[in-house]
């Protein structure tokens, strides 16, 4: 604590003075309960259609409490700002009203102190909305000065290892969450009017599975075994579907041990769900109809503007075979037939970058992701996946190189992945231990054998449609955000420089 002490600004210092000074004159500076009757934004809407006159004629007592953002005090009176969740008030405050001890606390306040008020509504000279204080109440002295000399908080880099600063000095930014709350709560209740049952599956899992991806490890003392942090929802509720429950989904986290990017972040938040008895072509009505309804009741429109890109969420949206695309951005025809070697050297002619596991399935994949993905701008479902890279989806049954798989893109990036679920266990099987091969060949992402998984399906699965969104990405797109960290309340950061 002692070098805490001395490692202090100036501005800290003074703070702590003042602390001090409360105390004496028997000032708690950090008080308890405070009832309020109007937030900001109730107060601006109850009030701000009555005149001057009419508040004057009828005086009204109000609640209210905040964190002072601005302090105007000219001798025995002065002007405050105060800042809740809904927005901001102005308090006017006279000694005369006060007394001298509430006057005094007044004049040792800080920005970034919060305080409840209570007193009486009126409009200054100037026609503002102001509360004339009678009850003042220090309700939590603030250490350490708000950034100063900012109209919000501009540094990047600590407005996301500082979230709280970040949510105090830019109110865009609370708006962005409070956005994402609504998204949320939007899926849910579509979903559950749907007759979707949502449940919670095991976020530490013996096997990882669901998708390509690597997984964070970690370990179980008490059952003393290796265990992972899930990289998908799927494999359990594909069980739950053997158990019955026709239609269920599940919004959680789930974590990849990978990159961090603007699309990507280690632990990001998934809606996955599975309904029996279809498949990938009604998940894809599901879909649309999902998306437009959530946009409809989060931000009222299905047409956004997306970093200046106008986008069209209405339905139906367009729907391309991935080879089709392919052949339309380079004139390559995966349709043919051909050799591993052939499509490598494809690969090469269009500077295609592929990995040593890479089958021609994997070659078709990166084709899409290096030269078409980036130009799907306006909502396209790409179905027609190769089944190299589909491991958990059924095979068409016009062209069994391809899944019964879609994914959509949105400005240029995926938002969802779905498919016709894959219930033959024989076939599963086959697939697992292709996908061990893979994993010999160097591929750290391929899909693990899972034994108990394989057994459910052994049980008998009904044929399923699977989708799953990333929510993050959603509320990127609605919120109009470029970057994943913008949505999410703590992104995973670099160890911050230590100062000095």
């Amino acid at each position: 604590m002692a070098g805490r002490t001395a490692a202090l600004s100036d501005q800290e210092r003074v703070r702590r003075e003042k602390l001090e000074a409360l105390r004496a004159l028997g000032v708690e500076p950090y008080g308890g309960r405070f009832e309020r009757t109007h937030t900001a934004a109730r107060f601006h809407e109850q009030f701000g259609g009555m005149s001057a006159e009419a508040l004057e004629a009828r005086p009204i007592a109000v609640r209210m409490a905040g964190r002072m953002m601005q302090k105007r005090r000219q001798g025995k009176a002065g002007f405050a700002h105060l800042q809740d969740m809904t927005g901001r008030f102005q308090i006017y405050l006279r000694q005369d009203v006060l007394g001298e001890t509430a006057y005094e606390v007044y004049k040792l306040a800080d920005i970034g102190d919060i305080f409840g008020v209570e007193g009486t509504v009126f409009r200054t000279k100037t026609g503002e909305l102001t509360v004339l204080v009678r009850q003042f109440v220090l309700l939590a002295k603030s250490l350490r000065p708000l950034p100063e000399k900012f109209h919000g908080l501009k540094d990047v880099e600590l407005r996301y290892r500082k979230r709280y600063l970040d949510l105090i000095m830019n109110p865009d930014v609370l708006k962005t969450f409070l956005l994402r709350s609504k998204i949320v709560r939007a899926l849910r209740s579509i979903l559950d009017a749907e007759g979707f049952v949502e449940v919670e599956t095991p976020t530490l899992q013996p096997i990882p599975g669901g998708a390509a991806a690597r997984p964070f490890v970690t370990y179980h003392n008490a059952l003393d075994m290796e265990m992972y942090l899930r990289i998908a929802i799927e494999l359990h509720l594909k069980r739950l579907i053997v158990g019955g429950i026709e239609k269920v989904y599940e919004i959680g986290r789930v974590y990849r041990n990978e990159g961090v990017s603007t699309k990507h972040n280690p632990e990001f938040t998934m809606l996955e769900l599975y309904q029996a008895y279809a498949d990938f072509t009604d998940i894809m009505a599901l879909t649309e109809s999902l998306i437009a309804r959530v946009a409809e009741e989060a931000v009222g429109t299905t047409r956004i503007v997306y970093q200046g890109q106008p986008i069209d969420l209405t339905p139906p949206y367009r729907r391309a075979h991935m080879v089709d695309l392919i052949r339309e951005a380079t004139g390559v025809d995966f349709f043919r037939p051909m050799s591993v070697d052939e499509a490598r050297a494809l690969a090469r002619a269009h500077g295609v970058e592929v990995a040593p596991h890479m089958t021609v399935g994997h070659i078709i994949n990166e084709f899409f992701e290096q030269k078409v993905e980036a130009s799907l701008i306006q909502p396209t479902f790409v179905y027609g996946h190769p089944v190299e890279i589909s491991p958990l989806a059924k095979k068409n049954a016009a062209d069994p190189r391809f899944a019964d798989r879609f994914e959509l893109y949105i400005a240029g990036r995926e938002h969802a992945n779905a498919f016709s679920e894959l219930n033959d266990p024989m076939d599963q099987r086959e697939r697992f231990l292709a996908q061990l091969k893979e994993r010999e060949l160097g591929n750290e992402e391929a899909h693990r054998m899972d034994e108990d998984f394989l057994e459910a399906l052994e049980v008998g699965m009904p044929p399923t449609g699977g989708l799953g969104i990333g929510v993050d990405r959603l509320v990127m797109l609605l919120a109009d955000q470029p970057s994943i960290r913008d949505v999410l309340l703590f992104p995973h950061m670099r160890h911050a420089p230590k100062e000095g």
